[in-house]
């Protein structure tokens, strides 16, 4: 199995490592918040169902204020919770209506690096660049290597490279990360 180094916390990033829709709400979280508090929430919201995995079925039967409800309790799940809740609810509704509610599906039934793309930019509130950030995190540390991966995933999909959560693996990992992220903020201000 997958070892990851995403949410800071161990059982938080076995239950990403092991489910995919799991995988999949981290990065839909990863945006205006702390990767760790991103990539930890998939955990958090299982605890509050009760359940061993986010079942993207379960996900959808929930009403919506109770799942927002749920999602925004302290600590809340995300910055914008009420917002997140409601796009949590779209992605597991996509995955169980295109994909039959197997989120690994997505990967594995990709044959080509563009293939895995188009079908990671389809997912609702994924656009390119976390498109091709979760193709190489998918790559480097899941072993989904189809055909051309490393193109589809652009810079993000470079050997040796410090951009993204897909380069994260350990402390020292995470520090270049966000040194290069830094870097690339104080470059766009310029």
């Amino acid at each position: 199995m997958t070892t990851l180094y995403l949410a800071g916390d161990a059982d938080a990033d076995a239950l990403l490592a092991r489910d995919p829709f799991a995988l999949l709400v981290g990065m839909l979280l990863d945006q205006q918040v702390p990767m760790e508090k991103a990539f930890a929430g998939p955990a958090v919201i299982v605890s509050r169902l009760g359940t061993e995995t986010l079942d993207p079925a379960v996900v959808v039967d929930r009403d919506p204020d109770e799942f927002a409800e749920l999602v925004s309790r302290t600590p809340a799940v995300h910055r914008f919770p009420g917002a997140m809740a409601g796009r949590i609810q779209k992605l597991a509704s996509y995955v169980v209506e295109e994909y039959d509610g197997d989120a690994a599906a997505i990967w594995t039934g990709a044959h080509t690096g563009a293939e895995l793309l188009r079908r990671l930019k389809a997912l609702p509130g994924f656009g390119a660049q976390k498109a091709a950030i979760l193709v190489a995190l998918l790559g480097k540390q899941f072993d989904v290597r189809p055909d051309g991966w490393r193109e589809a995933a652009g810079a993000y999909g470079e050997e040796g490279a410090s951009r993204s959560v897909a380069d994260v693996v350990d402390d020292e990992s995470l520090a270049r990360v966000r040194a290069t992220k830094r870097e690339a903020k104080r470059a766009a201000k310029a």
